[in-house]
């Protein structure tokens, strides 16, 4: 009886430290959450993000527009930076406008070149074959000659035309540059005036060589007077001998 008592008095015993055993466990678990809770908040407060909040889109997103509103707020739109941009923009266009009037008037001249020493050579090939040609192969050099006289009075056209386009284009360059001077550009009025000097090199250049085509052709014009002017007497001497002998057979 007395075995009885003592088995009953544990089995108590063992049920009251596992029932105080589970309250301590949970205790704990409620203790842990509370700790973690207040942890979350005092992070919000503070501005502190978890790091997968970090790579999160929508934070990304608001945080670029938050800085670039904040771009715009610091971006200085006072009249002489206005101004400033404008020269600029100017000193842009100016530059394009010169480039392609320089590209358009080197490559005339260097087309006139081209078609005034073609013609040099088929002329000088004319002249050296005074009397040796047949009417065929005289014809067809006299055509070629035409040709290239055509083509060549072309191209001076067009030498001309954008001769005239390239003036104005190195005097609106020269303005831009000026005004952005002016402005305070500094850096695109210097970019300019280079752009205004190489492209006069590059056109210097180009009437030299045409320069030094028309000289040529100038040259072969005068050989070519001369050569035509003994060609005729040697066809008039021809004929003064086949009429003496004719004179002398009667």
């Amino acid at each position: 009886m007395q075995a009885i008592r003592q088995c009953s008095a544990c089995a108590r015993h063992a049920v009251g430290g596992l029932v105080r055993n589970q309250d301590v466990s949970l205790l704990q678990r409620r203790s842990a959450s509370s700790i973690r809770y207040l942890s979350t908040c005092e992070n919000r407060r503070s501005g502190v993000q978890k790091p997968g909040e970090l790579t999160n889109p929508t934070h990304i997103s608001l945080a670029s527009l938050s800085v670039g509103h904040g771009l715009w707020q610091v971006e200085d739109l006072s009249h002489n930076s206005l101004i400033r941009r404008a020269a600029s923009v100017l000193t842009d266009s100016s530059s394009t406008f010169l480039s392609q009037a320089t590209l358009a008037l080197t490559e005339a001249l260097t087309d006139y070149s081209k078609a005034v020493h073609s013609r040099i050579t088929f002329q000088k090939r004319y002249l050296a074959s005074l009397g040796k040609m047949s009417p065929s192969e005289e014809e067809s050099l006299r055509r070629a000659i035409s040709g290239w006289r055509a083509e060549a009075a072309e191209r001076l056209n067009e030498c001309k035309h954008y001769d005239s386009t390239w003036i104005n284009a190195v005097n609106i360059s020269k303005m831009a540059a000026e005004a952005a001077y002016s402005s305070g550009a500094h850096q695109a009025s210097i970019l300019v005036q280079t752009n205004i000097q190489v492209a006069q090199s590059q056109v210097e250049e180009a009437r030299k060589l045409s320069a030094e085509a028309d000289k040529k052709l100038a040259e072969t014009k005068v050989e070519e007077i001369q050569r035509m002017a003994e060609y005729n007497a040697f066809l008039d001497g021809n004929e003064h001998e086949v009429h003496e002998a004719y004179l002398r057979e009667d």
